[in-house]
């Protein structure tokens, strides 16, 4: 246990972790069970176009969505346009920018234009009054962000599409197995999109899925993701190949057969993370409403430098000097990065206040709740000397600067991971 600041690795302390302790790390499954499906997949000699196994995921995926259309793709951000493109989607769609620029950038590389939104200060949702006031004659579609699995404000964004005639989607690529007003995720607005890339709760490899109860929407993904085939009235752009095959169908049921385990191991690391930070000034711990039945698949903390004395990067970077490997969920904001900074956007002065702040810790069954302690101990103590250790870093940053050729300086190199958060 680190006791002091010359204890923090940044400062020439032993690191708390010899191999990196990191958000989004995969989660363990039942190897056998997946070399079982692997062998049906190569001894059936069906290895992709809706072969039984993406068969099977699409039905369980649709019933845990409670919806009646489950549609298997090759990953999440590929399903979002697959589904403007099947909707007949066109000009603008207002978003959420507090979100992986994934959210944006489906929509930007098939010639749409995301229009950029603010979140409610306290949830980090989307703010319907602001999506309202965005609505233009070329707007055709709002996009609502489950951000970290917690439900948007689903209600408030269907009374606000239904009076203005606009498609409305869910990016619930964090939201798997959660729940919104005592019904699944999965089944509000016209679809709703998962993702199943690795880092999720669960994970095929690479994957994403679209679930609906509209039967022609449905109908239309199907075709417009097997190069159009099979209706008659094909989309103008044609279609495109964005299956899912038989191998990521197999992890990805093998993930889902330990949902209900990597759930509960979650839900006790975000406890211990709890039980570890309460009480640290400066240090909110983004919580859970159990009645929607939250995943636990990230555990977020706001870092306010007024209270602490230090920002959220230098955090990051005492954490990282630890080997502890966190992740800005989601800083800078769609908006702040290219290619949506230069267009002009306005401020939007939620989203940018959260963005600076916002920090991923990691969790998942690769992180024991012992782990989870020691991060906690050195959080509780950053946090504590946060003036002391500001002080000290931008000390190391000049005498760096100012050291002569030749001459060793405290190595100050870290650099801030990128926010990458595959769909």
């Amino acid at each position: 246990m680190k006791t002091t600041v010359d204890d923090l690795a940044l400062f020439g302390g032993r690191a708390a972790f010899t191999e990196p302790l990191a958000v989004g790390r995969p989660g363990r499954i039942d190897r056998r069970a997946l070399y079982e499906r692997l062998d049906r997949v190569l001894d059936s000699g069906c290895h992709s176009n809706g072969g039984p196994l993406v068969r099977e995921l699409e039905g369980r995926l649709a019933g845990m969505a409670g919806v009646r259309h489950c549609v298997a793709m090759c990953n999440a951000t590929t399903a979002m346009q697959v589904l403007a493109r099947a909707r007949g989607v066109t000009g603008e769609v207002v978003m959420p920018s507090m979100t992986f620029v994934a959210t944006a950038h489906a929509m930007r590389w098939i010639g749409l234009e995301p229009v950029f939104c603010d979140i409610d200060p306290d949830t980090g949702q989307i703010d319907p009054a602001h999506a309202r006031a965005l609505i233009t004659p070329r707007t055709s579609a709002v996009v609502g962000v489950h951000l970290w699995g917690r439900p948007c404000p689903v209600d408030a964004l269907e009374d606000l599409v239904a009076e203005h005639g606009l498609d409305l989607y869910f990016d619930a690529a964090h939201a798997i197995g959660c729940a919104v007003g005592g019904r699944p995720v999965g089944g509000s607005g016209d679809a709703e999109v998962f993702s199943l890339h690795a880092t999720k709760v669960v994970g095929a490899f690479e994957g994403g899925a679209v679930v609906t109860d509209d039967d022609r929407t449905a109908e239309r993904l199907r075709s417009l993701q097997s190069f159009g085939t099979g209706i008659a009235e094909l989309s103008p752009f044609g279609g495109t190949n964005a299956k899912m095959g038989e191998a990521s169908a197999a992890m990805a049921l093998t993930s889902l057969d330990a949902f209900a385990d990597t759930v509960r191991h979650n839900r006790g690391n975000h406890e211990a993370y709890r039980a570890g930070l309460t009480g640290v000034p400066g240090i909110a711990l983004e919580d859970f409403v159990p009645a929607e039945s939250p995943n636990f698949q990230y555990v977020v903390i706001r870092v306010d430098p007024a209270r602490t004395g230090l920002d959220r990067d230098l955090l990051q970077r005492v954490l990282h000097e630890e080997n502890i490997l966190t992740r800005p969920y989601f800083s800078p904001a769609c908006h702040q990065t290219e290619p949506y900074a230069s267009l002009g956007h306005a401020a939007l002065p939620h989203t940018e206040h959260l963005a600076e702040r916002v920090l991923a810790l990691p969790t998942g069954t690769a992180v024991s709740p012992e782990d989870v302690g020691a991060v906690c101990d050195i959080i509780r103590l950053t946090a504590a000397r946060g003036a002391e250790v500001t002080a000290r870093a931008h000390g190391a940053v000049r005498e760096r600067a100012m050291a002569p050729a030749g001459r060793a300086a405290l190595p100050v190199t870290w650099k801030r991971p990128t926010t990458g958060a595959p769909r």
